[in-house]
């Protein structure tokens, strides 16, 4: 067993976290909507006005502070006037992007920001950009956050909802150099410029690049500078177990090498940051415009013999290792990264919640996000550890660790040690700390383990009670394949 080395200045305040940096992501693919969050009023399933009550309170037991819609991009094929009205009378489509399935649209504009109430969270909207046009997107910002009299305010109003949402945030386009348009970043930022204009609200969201395309924000940043029309600008990257779109691996059936490959993999998330932060840097250097993380999380091969348009995964150890990695980066970069949302909350590719038929179970990646829910709006303090290398060909820390103090003053530290073969002692230091009492929770399982029905809580957090608090020490044993979080008083 090594001994690391830790510090803590608790003094030394470096940026604020945002809560939306614990956001999720929702798209009308596979079950995420139906089955997953909406069964309808009318199912066996125990429901809340048509939202399944298991989710539900799963879901603000997690304090989800922000929920993004309708995609990915199934935004940009979305025409939100077929989700309106009586369910019944709503125009049926095909979903061409996932699955080639009906979309009967019973799930739309009312149903989502509804929902977004029901589990305390805001909303965040993606507008199609890539088939639509200005007046729809305009349109359909006034139909759900104005209160003036207007033609769509009345038709709100005949559809039931008398006062405007509050919509914090508007997405304008989505993966616009791919599935939202193929286009250039030129003909993208003449198409955003334009949108912006007649959309009269302060929280759009520019669609940024795809994983490490500089250009696409360098020229989004330059080509807004000196009047910055956007609230944040997205990111987007997937960790691919093999590295390869066309063959991903297993979410179930992986060895040790593929274990820590993924991990590698996953920490490339940290370059993206640095870099595309460096470079808004140069035309941003009070940080105006947040870096938004809005689709990220891991992304296999689906489950066999489900709907390969589904994207239906399992959700092991290694998801939940995953998941402490890009959360402590989001907080380490919360300088710049503003926003994040996991895809997806239900059913789909790194999802905290499963659903099938009356069951559900909460996957290692939810206790994850239990696990961190208290630096959501915390000040990150500086920490440091003397950290070891797992791989000699990629770079891979055993440990990723982030450190923040809560406004009533407690301090949060979450820890994970990514090494399958060995516990770590840690011996942390807290000058001039002045805490009393230590509690801690862990999360451990050997790294293929997943919650499945029949067995739910295979991996769920347990009191941990290994940590030793004296004075300005902190020590306790990390053991291989966990994450634990730490609470002081």
């Amino acid at each position: 067993m090594s001994q690391l080395k830790m510090t803590i200045d608790r003094t030394n305040e470096i940026s604020k976290i945002n809560k939306e940096i614990y956001g999720h992501f929702a798209e009308h693919l596979g079950r995420c909507i139906y089955g997953g969050i909406y069964v309808g009023e009318n199912s066996p399933i125990p429901n809340i006005n048509g939202y399944r009550k298991d989710v539900v309170e799963a879901l603000k037991a997690l304090k989800v502070p922000v929920l993004r819609w309708p995609g990915g991009c199934f935004a940009d094929t979305y025409h939100w006037m077929d989700g309106i009205g009586k369910p019944e009378e709503r125009r049926k489509i095909v979903n061409t992007n996932w699955g080639g399935v009906t979309e009967d649209n019973s799930f739309g504009t009312h149903e989502f920001l509804d929902f977004c109430e029901l589990i305390g969270c805001d909303a965040y909207v993606s507008l199609n950009l890539g088939s639509g046009t200005v007046r729809e997107a305009a349109e359909w910002v006034e139909y759900m956050t104005s209160s003036n009299v207007s033609p769509m305010t009345d038709l709100r109003k005949k559809n039931g909802r008398e006062e405007p949402w509050k919509v914090k945030y508007i997405g304008i386009g989505n993966e616009s150099w791919g599935c939202g348009g193929g286009m250039s970043p030129d003909y993208y930022m003449d198409l955003y410029k334009q949108f912006q204009q007649f959309i009269g609200h302060g929280g759009k969201i520019a669609c940024g690049p795809n994983a490490a395309d500089y250009n696409w924000t360098d020229t989004l940043m330059r080509r807004s500078y000196g009047y910055f029309q956007m609230k944040g600008l997205s990111l987007h990257y997937y960790t691919i177990p093999t590295g390869d779109w066309g063959k991903k691996g297993s979410s179930v059936d992986f060895s040790k090498d593929e274990y820590y490959s993924t991990l590698a993999n996953t920490w490339y998330m940290e370059e993206l940051l640095k870099r595309h932060g460096a470079t808004m840097d140069k035309y941003d250097i009070d940080k105006k415009v947040g870096l938004v993380v809005d689709e990220w999380g891991i992304w296999t091969d689906v489950i066999d013999g489900t709907n390969p348009g589904f994207l239906y995964q399992q959700n092991s150890m290694r998801d939940a290792i995953i998941a402490a990695i890009n959360l402590d980066l989001f907080n380490e970069h919360s300088d710049r990264v503003k926003m994040a949302n996991i895809a997806q909350m239900v059913n789909v590719l790194q999802a905290v919640v499963l659903t099938e038929g009356e069951r559900m179970v909460k996957t290692p990646t939810y206790h994850v996000f239990d696990m961190y829910k208290d630096h959501m709006e915390s000040t990150l303090v500086y920490s440091h550890i003397e950290n070891k290398q797992l791989l000699e060909n990629k770079y891979l820390p055993a440990v990723s660790q982030s450190v923040s103090v809560d406004e009533s003053g407690k301090l949060h530290l979450t820890i994970s040690n990514a090494s399958l073969e060995e516990d770590f002692d840690i011996d942390c230091v807290l000058p001039r700390s002045g805490f009393k009492s230590a509690t801690a929770r862990i999360l451990t399982a050997p790294y293929t383990t997943c919650n499945t029905f029949d067995n739910p809580e295979a991996v769920e957090p347990k009191a941990f009670d290994g940590v030793t608090l004296d004075g300005e020490s902190l020590k306790f044993t990390l053991p291989k394949c966990s994450v634990l979080a730490i609470e002081l008083c």
